[in-house]
């Protein structure tokens, strides 16, 4: 996965996830930072959009890591930021086991 498609996936995901809400959703770029430029957009949504992400990508995020940024006073991340973490950190989706 190159960044280009992680940072594709994440404003897909941004916008699906504005929608849904019957949000706006202003143009995004890589310097947006969406907690700060989208409506509503906080840490309770955070999760989902993060599961979101890693499914259009076929990957597992971690669940330390914080794709948004600010865990414990860091500063939020931007869709850029957000992509090398992606790439840095996601993992190959394992398959699931079946059950003898």
């Amino acid at each position: 996965m190159t960044q280009q498609e992680a940072k594709d996936a994440l404003i897909a995901v941004l916008n699906q996830v504005q929608k849904r809400q019957g949000l706006a959703c202003p143009t995004l770029e890589g310097s947006s930072v969406p907690p700060k430029v989208l409506p509503k957009f906080d840490s309770t949504v955070w999760p989902v959009a993060i599961t979101l992400v890693a499914r259009k990508l076929g990957v597992d995020i971690p669940k330390d890591v914080h794709l948004f940024g600010g865990e414990n006073g860091a500063p939020l991340l931007s869709i850029d930021e957000s992509a090398a973490l992606i790439c840095k950190k996601a993992l190959p989706k394992q398959p699931k086991q079946q059950a003898a």
